[in-house]
């Protein structure tokens, strides 16, 4: 279990005909909604150009205990997104060295 800050990775694939919605909702509610959240201190979406899933979106977080607050309960998830999601992974990382002062 990390202490943290530790990077939270999600990459997702979305069925073609929802993606404009999703990405407007992963824009303008999601990443806010997260960002409000005790402990969570930045996010950033790419688009893959290899193989895997399409979309990721990479966090900055303060440490394991961030899964843990109900603000976070309260958003997690992709929502109405849910059923048209598919090769959801989930990763994290912890530094290899300490954070610099």
């Amino acid at each position: 279990m990390s202490t943290g800050p530790v990077l939270h990775i999600v990459r997702v694939d979305i069925a073609p005909e929802h993606e404009d919605a999703f990405n407007r909702w992963y824009e303008a509610v999601h990443i806010p909604a997260l960002l409000a959240c005790p402990g969570w201190f930045s996010a950033r979406r790419f688009v893959s150009l290899e193989d895997g899933p399409k979309y990721a979106a990479i966090y900055e977080v303060a440490g394991d205990w961030v899964y843990d607050t109900p603000e976070f309960h309260a958003v997690k998830g992709f929502m109405e997104f849910t059923p048209h999601v598919s090769n959801f992974m989930r990763q994290r990382l912890a530094p290899l060295t300490p954070v610099a002062a």
